[in-house]
């Protein structure tokens, strides 16, 4: 069995090397990207297990759009999306969980947590 692959989609470098470090180590093959047309190109090519996606992003698409659009490819509607926000109310949650989202994690968040949720979600 080989590496899962996970895709961190964030437009803060910052945020993408701190989970780039949380995950680092428990033989992921991680990839980042820094917007959504980005993580759209990157997940058709590489068809990630998991992608870790923020919801406001600069560009055309945002995290809400990116998880609508690979839910309804069927060749990428299997991908386990956590999406991970500043966007914390109610209403928020149930966009992203509309949009095909798996996993609905607010920022700011504990990178113990979010290693253990991304564990749980790719046992398969």
């Amino acid at each position: 069995m080989g590496k899962k692959v996970i895709l961190i989609v964030d437009d803060k470098l910052e945020l993408r090397n701190l989970i780039l470090l949380t995950l680092d180590g428990n033989d992921y093959e991680l990839h980042t990207a820094n917007d959504g047309q980005q993580a759209l190109t990157i997940a058709k090519q590489l068809h990630p297990d998991l992608i870790i996606l923020d919801v406001m992003m600069p560009g055309n698409f945002d995290g809400y759009e990116v998880s609508k659009e690979l839910k309804t490819n069927s060749r990428l509607k299997d991908i386990f999306i956590i999406l991970l926000t500043a966007r914390g109310q109610q209403a928020d949650k149930k966009k992203g969980f509309d949009a095909g989202a798996n996993t609905y994690v607010v920022k700011p968040f504990s990178p113990l947590e979010l290693a253990s949720i991304v564990k749980v979600a790719l046992i398969k």
